[in-house]
């Protein structure tokens, strides 16, 4: 089983885009094993530094606990040990823990922990869930900072003295609290806790991210435009800052334009694009929707897009 050191390690270098598969369903609405597989195997092959499975854009809050684990045992098998595995875990205390002992089981490297079920709950109890998730497996966990999840830096010092939480993923897009979790963390707790922006369609704020502290981020376009995703991702780590600013205004703004023209999008729309690549990974679950058929072509003309932006820098 993998140790907090070595995923911390694997997930620390920025050997690519984070990858988080859709989740496919066939005709009769039941999970798509065989699909699921191949949308995986794309990913690791195009690129992808670890494979996030049933976490948001896998729709973990659709999924039984039986298909949660075929689809993690399923990522596991198909990266095969080429790139860390990590698979969500939320709901209350009890299910987190026991969907991380499912996602142990089917052999994860590590886990996603989503925020818990709907409660708003304050920092003391906040930090109890995440412990008790973090004590039910030796799995390492990424703690998701969103909605009614949301840390003071002097909770995530303390969730970064918790033995096998190993890092924070920000969802909530507050630059000045990040900067001060950041701060307080390197001050207290020295070492290599990792810090990840998982904001929709993250690309948009990694420039910014990068500056405060953060190198890793969720790309959900990996899933559907993969060049675009690793023409991006290197162009930050080598500093091209002329290549990123194309992609961004030429790409990425336009696509988190369209994304807010519909609630559910950040899943619905990517699940589209995986369909307009190819790959049929059927619509989404209830109670997320599908995206207006204009909404979709206008996608297709965004990644039309993307890619003639890679062909002109060439």
């Amino acid at each position: 089983m993998t140790s907090s050191a070595d995923l911390a390690h694997r997930l620390g270098i920025p050997s690519g885009p984070l990858f988080f598969p859709v989740t496919p369903y066939g005709p009769d609405g039941s999970v798509d094993l065989g699909v699921y597989r191949a949308h995986v195997r794309q990913g690791v092959d195009a690129g992808a530094a670890a494979v996030f499975a049933c976490c948001g854009t896998g729709e973990f809050h659709a999924l039984t606990p039986e298909e949660f684990q075929d689809c993690v045992r399923a990522a596991v098998a198909e990266t095969a040990g080429r790139v860390p595995v990590v698979a969500g875990a939320g709901y209350g205390t009890a299910l987190a823990a026991r969907y991380a002992r499912l996602a142990a089981a089917a052999g994860a490297d590590g886990l996603l922990a989503l925020p818990p079920y709907l409660v708003v709950a304050g920092q003391e109890g906040l930090l109890r869930h995440y412990r008790e998730v973090a004590a039910a497996t030796p799995l390492p966990v990424i703690v998701y900072q969103r909605d009614n999840a949301v840390f003071t830096p002097e909770t995530v010092v303390e969730l970064a003295r918790t033995e096998g939480i190993i890092g924070l993923k920000d969802g909530l897009g507050d630059l000045d609290l990040m900067q001060r979790t950041v701060s307080a963390v390197r001050t207290e707790v020295p070492g290599d806790f990792l810090y990840f922006n998982g904001l929709p369609t993250a690309e948009q704020t990694q420039l910014a991210y990068r500056a405060i502290g953060v190198p890793l981020y969720s790309s959900a376009v990996f899933c559907f435009a993969p060049e675009v995703a690793l023409a991006f991702h290197r162009a930050l780590v080598e500093g091209d800052r002329a290549t990123a600013d194309r992609l961004l205004d030429g790409f990425y703004r336009p696509f988190v334009e369209l994304r807010a023209r519909g609630r559910g999008y950040a899943v619905s729309l990517v699940k589209a694009g995986v369909r307009l690549r190819g790959l049929d990974v059927g619509e989404v679950r209830p109670p997320l929707h599908e995206p207006d058929e204009d909404h979709v072509k206008r996608l297709a003309q965004i990644i039309e897009r993307g890619h003639a932006l890679l062909e002109e820098a060439r």
